[in-house]
C-alpha cells in the first residue's frame, strides 16, 4: 500500500510567493523581451518568428516559444522521428520522464520526439531557465543511452562535470541579464 503524507502546503506556499511583477528569488518577473534577451545573449544569431525564439546550443537547434497571456513557456529540441519507435522505446522514455529526465521531459507531437521544458511564464528565473535548456539538450543527447537530463548525478563520472561546464558557459553569457 502506498501512502502519500501532506504537511504544511500552505505553509510552503506562502513562503514561494513573491511581490507581483518579481519572481521568487525577487528577479523581476520573466516576460517575453526578458526571455528575449537572455536568448540573443546566449545565441546572438536567434531567430524570433512570432512568439517563437530559434536558436542553437552546444551544436543543438533550440526553439522556445512563450505565451504571455497563458503565462507559460516551452523550450524544445528536435531528437529524433517517432517512426520506428517501438513499445520498449515508448516504455524507456516514459521511465526516463519520471527518474532520469529531470525538469526536460520527453514528448511527441507532429510525427517527432522532441526534448522539452515548460514552466510558467513569469516566475521562471534566469537560472532556472538556463538549467531547462541544459537539462533538454542533455536528454536529447543520451537519448538512446542514459536518458538523462543530467543535472542530478550520482558521482564518480565525468556527466555531472559535463553539465556543469554547460551551465556555467550559458550563465556567463547571460550574466548581466
Amino acid at each position: 500500500m502506498l501512502t502519500f503524507v501532506i504537511v504544511g502546503w500552505a505553509g510552503i506556499a506562502a513562503a514561494q510567493t513573491a511581490a507581483p511583477g518579481q519572481a521568487p528569488s525577487g528577479e523581476p518577473a520573466m516576460t517575453l523581451q526578458r526571455l528575449a534577451q537572455i536568448v540573443q545573449a546566449l545565441d546572438p544569431d536567434v531567430i524570433a518568428r512570432g512568439p517563437a525564439l530559434e536558436f542553437t546550443l552546444d551544436d543543438i537547434p533550440v526553439i522556445v516559444i512563450a505565451d504571455q497571456r497563458a503565462d507559460r513557456m516551452r523550450a524544445m529540441v528536435p531528437i529524433a522521428s517517432v517512426e520506428g519507435l517501438g513499445e520498449a522505446d515508448l516504455l524507456r522514455l516514459m521511465q526516463a520522464n519520471f527518474d532520469a529526465a529531470l525538469d526536460a521531459r520527453y514528448a511527441v507531437a507532429h510525427g517527432r520526439l522532441w526534448g522539452v521544458f515548460i514552466h510558467p511564464l513569469s516566475p521562471l528565473e534566469k537560472d532556472q531557465f538556463l538549467s531547462g535548456l541544459v537539462q533538454t539538450i542533455t536528454v536529447a543527447k543520451t537519448y538512446g543511452t542514459a536518458y538523462t537530463g543530467g543535472a542530478a548525478i550520482f558521482g564518480g563520472g565525468d556527466s555531472g562535470t559535463i553539465y556543469q561546464d554547460l551551465f556555467e558557459e550559458l550563465r556567463k553569457k547571460g550574466e548581466a541579464l
